[in-house]
């Protein structure tokens, strides 16, 4: 056990609680810079994927049913 007991003062608690307050900042401020990087991340990936896309077109892709593999009609019967 220490010998000398540490007095608190109202200077030691009002450190106490800004850093309290600097560190909530910090982690608000840290985890806001990570969502916008990935919602960055998702955005350029979707443009990307689409451009990649885009360039590899076959010539089915240009008919109005392109895409469309269930045909809902087959077997329907009379």
């Amino acid at each position: 056990m220490p010998a000398e007991l540490e007095t608190v003062t109202a200077s030691n608690e009002t450190t106490n609680a800004e850093k309290n307050d600097s560190n909530t900042l910090s982690v608000i401020t840290w985890f806001s810079v990570g969502v916008a990087v990935a919602a960055v991340g998702i955005f350029v990936g979707r443009e990307l994927r689409s451009r990649y896309k885009f360039k590899r077109r076959t010539p089915y892709d240009f008919y109005s049913n392109a895409g469309e593999y269930a045909a809902g009609e087959f077997g329907v019967g009379i």
